[in-house]
């Protein structure tokens, strides 16, 4: 089953485009990356999935439910922890999580446990005014709001700015957590390594429109090897102009490239050569994201 599922889905802010003729789909049970720079249409793609602004044209359906026509209906079933997160700076922490939580229809008492299991995980001092808190304990309050009320779809709108490294690491947690217990998770990002770190599936969106969905592995192993050599001599560059190669850097004794094909065409290349050293590593997502952006172009 598809929790999220668009046909085309397009938005303009008047002359201006938000996403274009998107398709999507997001499997139940999976932690699903969407990744690219800012202003690329991640956050209009989740708040038009939320009915927080209406698509153009195209369509979406969440749990199978049109988002025009269900869009109640299908909140009460998301937590949602928007890029920036703003409150009633004169409410207590434990207050405001408390009203947000009333929303839900959930046992008070359960959902009260729930706030106060997870403050204490993430540190945060719920008797503290939202106004006393720094940036990163109100994303805490932030991701607390999105979580308290077991949703079975989170979705998270680069969700951890302004949290320390540790936190961070629990957030990860957490979140596996969740999904293991049934939750789908749509995790937007342009930090690559978080994508990597927790994601299934990625899809890559460029200018409003999805350029490329795959699997995390799939991604990462997919023939590109990054390939660095030593040499006894200064390099020829036009030697290792092969086809897939990319990413190509000479400088002094050194290579460095970016190589996509039958692994053969390198080796008969190095046996030619005078090599003091030579490493063949898997690529980084970002140098990934990078080169379909740069293919795109």
């Amino acid at each position: 089953m598809n929790v999220i599922e668009t046909t085309k889905l397009t938005k303009y802010y008047g002359k201006s485009r938000g996403i274009e003729n998107l398709d999507m789909t997001v499997e139940e049970g999976e932690i699903y990356g969407f990744i690219g720079p800012n202003g690329a249409g991640k956050s209009t793609t989740i708040r038009t999935l939320l009915s927080l602004i209406y698509p153009t044209s195209g369509s979406a359906t969440v749990f199978g439910k049109d988002i025009m026509k269900f869009g109640p209906e299908i909140r009460q079933e998301v937590g949602y922890l928007p890029s920036e997160v703003f409150y009633y700076d004169d409410m207590r922490a434990i207050d405001l999580l408390k009203y947000s939580g009333s929303f839900y229809g959930n046992d008070q008492k359960a959902t009260e446990q729930r706030i106060k299991a997870l403050a204490e995980r993430f540190d945060l001092d719920l008797k503290k005014k939202i106004d006393d808190l720094s940036y990163g304990n109100k994303k805490k309050v932030g991701i607390i709001q999105g979580l308290a009320h077991s949703p079975k779809l989170i979705i998270l709108d680069e969700p951890t700015g302004g949290l320390d490294p540790l936190i961070q690491q629990e957030f990860f947690h957490l979140l596996r957590e969740e999904n293991q217990n049934g939750a789908t998770v749509l995790f937007s990002s342009h930090i690559l390594s978080e994508v990597q770190k927790l994601c299934h599936r990625v899809a890559i969106i460029k200018e409003g429109t999805i350029i490329r969905v795959d699997e995390i592995k799939t991604l990462l192993e997919n023939a590109t090897k990054r390939f660095k050599l030593e040499l006894a001599a200064p390099p020829e560059r036009a030697r290792f102009e092969l086809d897939g190669v990319s990413d190509l850097s000479v400088a002094n004794h050194s290579v460095s490239f970016l190589f996509r094909g039958h692994i053969n065409e390198v080796t008969k290349l190095l046996a030619e050569i005078e090599l003091l050293d030579l490493a063949v590593e898997e690529p980084d997502l970002e140098e990934i994201f990078l080169h379909y952006y740069q293919k795109e172009e």
